[in-house]
């Protein structure tokens, strides 16, 4: 009696499009911690803003000072160059220099960078007027929306800390080998938090343009 060779069970292909989407599910314990570091210390910033409201206006003097104010103003009635402008400097600013390329150089140092930024920038997102707290309310999506994407780059940045410290952990044979596997991990995710910041940037061009002056106008 002949038996028929048994088959050689091979693992499930996984489209491109979804592998993030199952680094975040087999990492989803750290990704919740990192989600709400993330947040829990923006909402520090936001009540030190309220309790110091004087760093807040030190900020506000600061951006006047070096004219970002005032090129601000002027890129509000030209949405499609705002969006760009935002978009750079999320892109390159944020996600590129204060969590990726920090994290390639010293195991987690984006993490830590990002973690004096959200407070910095709580501080910042507390209004300081009455229209303030009008502009808030599309500017909080905006927010979600940009933090969304910066934590997807910092579970990435996480995961290659870990797996260059500790590649057995993965079944990386060393830590050049754990290194390159945390790297492909950034890349990956990398792609929906680029197209987060997309959004996030339109959103927050076209909001800042069409939606402030109508809602101070209905609400003020």
């Amino acid at each position: 009696m002949t038996t028929e060779p048994a088959r050689i069970a091979r693992p499930a292909h996984v489209p491109f499009w979804r592998r993030p989407f199952r680094i975040i599910r087999e990492n989803r314990r750290a990704y919740l911690i990192i989600s709400a570091a993330a947040y829990g210390l923006a909402i520090i910033g936001f009540v030190i803003g309220l309790i110091f409201p004087d760093l807040n206006a030190a900020q506000a003097a600061s951006l006047e000072e070096d004219g970002t104010g005032e090129l601000v103003r002027w890129l509000v009635n030209i949405p499609p160059l705002f969006a760009l402008t935002i978009l750079g400097v999320n892109l390159f600013r944020l996600s590129l220099l204060t969590i990726v390329l920090p994290s390639l150089i010293v195991p987690f140092a984006g993490l830590a960078f990002f973690s004096y930024w959200a407070v910095e920038t709580g501080i910042t997102l507390f209004p300081a007027s009455a229209e303030g707290w009008v502009a808030l309310i599309p500017h909080s999506l905006t927010f979600v929306i940009e933090l969304q994407a910066y934590i997807l780059l910092l579970l990435g940045a996480y995961l290659l800390g870990k797996y260059w410290l500790f590649p057995r952990t993965v079944g990386a044979k060393n830590r050049r080998q754990g290194y390159l596997r945390g790297l492909q991990r950034i890349g990956l995710l990398a792609l929906p938090a680029f197209a987060l910041l997309v959004v996030g940037a339109v959103w927050e061009a076209y909001s800042l343009r069409y939606f402030i002056h109508p809602l101070s106008q209905l609400m003020l």
